[in-house]
């Protein structure tokens, strides 16, 4: 990879991991327009590892009294944060158990830049829908194991590529009536154990495969991935605060369609 494709590959991943935009349709992009080719299991280890540690860093005070919640419910002193806790837990699993037994099928079948173009546009109208009719009246700290659960659910549809975990986790808080900073913080939030698994998962494989390291391309990579999820958590929770999802929701549509005209010049 060159310098040029590292840092606008790095920055892409950084913004899209957290804003309800589809990370996959815009790493199809350039390789669509510009025929770069795919950046290869390293570099994603490492973008996804800036990620991670950007949205521990922001959320560190949330998540020191999660941990701390959680290991008191288990000598039986519950709280809030304890609650919370669980309740991200059992929001992982659905989401877990789908990537051990369709990661592979939707991989082969649904991996396409069309079905990415069409997913783009669908769940960005279900945003859009959930932002203007949802009650948006519970806070984060409210939510039910029921509620949880459910977002769950949502989490793991978002292995469909195209459809924005972060996107399809925030319509789903909406729609059960969360306010929209509180769907964003459950969903970055729930971030946390799925990058942790997605990217133990790819590490898995690296090491049964021997491969060569680029160090510098892997530094800045992690480097500018941590800094744009960092600087885009913290702008993204001020937008929706003041403008909601539609600025996100007619972007997706913008991005879809351009999708569907790139490749269809290009058949």
């Amino acid at each position: 990879m060159s310098t040029v494709e590292v840092i606008i590959l790095a920055i892409i991943q950084g913004l899209t991991e957290f804003l309800p935009i589809s990370s996959s349709a815009h790493l199809i992009l350039p390789s669509a327009i510009l025929g770069w080719q795919d950046q290869g299991l390293v570099f994603d280890v490492a973008v996804h590892v800036g990620t991670l540690l950007a949205v521990m860093l922001y959320f560190r005070r949330d998540i020191a009294q999660l941990t701390i919640g959680w290991f008191q419910s288990l000598g039986g002193k519950h709280s809030t944060d304890s609650k919370l806790a669980w309740w991200v837990i059992l929001a992982t699993i659905p989401a877990g158990l789908a990537g051990l037994l369709a990661a592979d099928l939707i991989e082969t079948f649904l991996r396409s830049p069309y079905v990415i173009a069409v997913t783009t546009i669908v769940f960005g109208l279900a945003l859009w829908l959930a932002d203007v009719t949802a009650k948006q009246q519970q806070t984060m700290e409210q939510l039910s194991w029921k509620q949880a659960l459910l977002i769950g659910i949502a989490q793991a549809i978002a292995l469909i590529p195209g459809t924005s975990r972060s996107g399809i986790t925030m319509t789903a808080a909406l729609m059960l009536g969360l306010d929209r900073v509180s769907a964003a913080r459950f969903s970055f939030l729930l971030s946390i154990p799925i990058i942790v698994l997605s990217g133990g998962y790819q590490a898995s494989k690296l090491l049964s495969e021997p491969t060569h390291y680029d160090i510098n391309a892997i530094a800045l990579g992690t480097g500018l991935s941590f800094i744009s999820a960092f600087i885009c958590i913290h702008l993204f929770l001020k937008v929706i605060e003041r403008m909601g999802m539609l600025p996100f929701v007619i972007y997706r549509l913008i991005l879809g369609i351009t999708l569907l005209l790139v490749l269809s010049s290009t058949v």
